[in-house]
């Protein structure tokens, strides 16, 4: 049985503390956030469950195998390091750091301890997003074009990041996922309409080796809250829409051919391919309890889990990269790779 402690229980901790509870192989063995009416919530709805308005009382804690966080991004590197080094397994809301460096760092001591690091990437727990890239990688689709992402909505304004590090992460980690390649640049361009706060409104635009492009539109400020991503092949093209209530992913047979002119070799005729739509079925289920249950295996298995440390890297590379890029109007920036 694994034991997990939660360190912060305001937007996502709940969602933690409940999946882990009824994931099998596991218990809620600890709660921290640093308001005591929120804690009064945790011990109203898990009597056994310790808590404490400090941290260190958790991580002081023989009994505690594994701990999730789910506090502020600036916080995530001091609270993640001192959970490796009393010896925790860790999970780690996205982004996983505040920079590469940090993320280094994390995945460098989790190595040498032999501690499981995993990051919360949940959308790569769906069954929605798990076909894209089933699709992706059997070649269904073809050769691949472009990924095409909006996330908007309005608000919640956060005070320590951008819109990017706050929605765009999402696109980030399931275009990693699914793609399975590293951009080699960044462009970005993103205005803050609110004095004293983050860019509110972002487009991020990445270039691959190859005839591969990809396009991230994040947005605070918008009247209607869209989710939704376009992946485009040779020979067929994805929907993945996050806010249908079903058939989240459709499948078009639809595309170009192109043939040489007859009269030249320097012209290519364009033809248009207009097939039928498909919706494959996906499984049910919650992906938090999916991801949950991920982590507890590794745990037991000692086996690096499907976004670990390093995904979590490439990632925050993406996010770093493209704030330099909005910081300079949009100049590209190459992607810094790493030995890790």
């Amino acid at each position: 049985m694994i034991t997990v402690g939660v360190i912060g229980y305001g937007y996502w901790g709940p969602n933690l503390v409940r999946n882990f509870a009824e994931a099998p192989g596991a218990r809620v063995g600890f709660v921290t956030d640093l308001r005591a009416e929120r804690l009064s919530q945790v011990s109203a709805r898990y009597p056994s469950v310790k808590v404490s308005t400090d941290h260190r009382d958790l991580l002081a804690d023989p009994g505690i195998d594994a701990v999730a966080i789910a506090t502020p991004v600036s916080t995530h590197f001091e609270l993640g390091m001192a959970a490796l080094r009393a010896g925790k397994h860790l999970l780690i809301e996205k982004p996983m750091a505040s920079s590469s460096a940090q993320a280094r760092a994390l995945i460098d001591e989790a190595g040498r301890r032999r501690l499981v690091l995993m990051v919360d990437h949940t959308f790569v727990y769906t069954s929605a997003v798990g076909k894209m890239r089933e699709l992706t990688q059997s070649g269904e689709l073809g050769d691949i074009y472009y990924y095409d992402s909006v996330r908007i909505n309005l608000g919640l304004f956060q005070h320590d990041v951008n819109v990017l590090w706050d929605l765009a992460v999402h696109d980030l980690s399931i275009m990693d996922f699914v793609l399975m390649r590293e951009p080699l640049s960044v462009s970005a361009t993103g205005l803050a309409h609110v004095a004293g706060k983050p860019e509110n409104i972002a487009y991020m635009t990445m270039f691959f080796d190859g005839a591969l492009i990809a396009h991230v539109h994040a947005n605070w400020l918008a009247p209607v809250k869209v989710r939704r991503t376009l992946l485009g092949g040779s020979r067929r093209m994805i929907v993945f829409d996050d806010l249908e209530a079903s058939e989240k992913i459709k499948v078009y047979d639809r595309g170009i051919s192109l043939n040489p002119s007859p009269e030249s070799v320097y012209q290519m005729l364009v033809g248009y391919r207009a097939g039928d739509m498909w919706a494959p079925h996906l499984p049910l289920g919650e992906a938090l309890q999916v991801e949950a249950r991920h982590f507890v295996e590794c745990i037991d298995q000692g086996v690096a889990p499907r976004t670990d440390g390093h995904a979590g890297l490439r990632v925050v590379r993406l996010l770093e990269a493209a704030s330099q890029s909005m910081a300079q109007q949009g100049r590209p920036v190459s992607i810094a790779r790493s030995l890790v």
